[in-house]
């Protein structure tokens, strides 16, 4: 799982990471022109977003994300308990809020009760299509009895395919989330995990439920329909 951090007070920033290193992957942002840019790439499961940010304010950074038709699940937080603010929040599209301080297990409490609505995976350690089955804890995949030879890279791509089931992930997306933004490399490289993917599952006829959208990227389908 993918979190984004938008908080300007550094230390609480990174309490937060170490907080929840262990469900997630964490990627921090400093003011709110910062967090908007990496929110909008569409690639995280949660956004934690703080109200009082330099550049645009937390206000303005989720009311641009609903604009354009990000629904990522957002935890806003404030120093404030006050109705209005909470109203104001909730009208721009907020999930959920949470008052500073907040004790650990309230956010973990909050962060796995919204990832359970969004339908994402939290506390299981086993996420599956059809009799595909990836263990998540120890980073395995079986179909049936079989196991299922993966590297790193490409159980992480089937892992984001699988939780994004039926939606297209294009190749900046896909490559953002799991090379990420500061990677050396480049998307070509995403081709070449796809196929090779495709490749480990052709054994078991799943290659076919792994759709291309030629020049725009890819998505995990029921259908087994496959263009390639």
């Amino acid at each position: 799982m993918k979190l984004l951090i938008i908080e300007d007070d550094k230390h609480l920033s990174g309490t937060i990471q170490e907080t929840t290193k262990e469900l997630f992957e964490t990627v921090q942002a400093f003011d709110g022109e910062e967090g908007l840019f990496l929110a909008e790439q569409n690639i995280f499961d949660v956004i934690i977003l703080d109200i009082m940010l330099p550049y645009m304010n937390g206000y303005e950074v989720l009311s641009e994300l609903r604009k354009k038709k990000v629904t990522t699940p957002v935890i806003m937080l404030t120093a404030k308990d006050g109705i209005d603010d909470k109203i104001q929040g909730f009208k721009v599209g907020a999930d959920d809020y949470l008052v500073k301080p907040f004790h650990r297990e309230e956010l973990l409490l909050r962060l796995e009760a919204m990832v359970r609505r969004s339908g994402g995976m939290l506390k299981e350690n086993v996420l599956t299509f059809k009799e595909l089955e990836l263990n998540l804890k120890n980073k395995t995949a079986s179909i049936g009895e079989n196991l299922v030879k993966l590297n790193g890279k490409q159980f992480d791509l089937l892992e984001y395919l699988i939780n994004n089931k039926n939606t297209i992930l294009t190749k900046e997306q896909i490559f953002d989330r799991i090379w990420g933004f500061e990677s050396d490399t480049s998307t070509t490289v995403v081709e070449v995990y796809a196929s090779n993917l495709r490749k480990s599952l052709k054994p078991y006829q799943y290659d076919q439920y792994i759709k291309t959208f030629r020049g725009l990227g890819y998505m995990l389908t029921d259908s087994g329909e496959n263009n390639d």
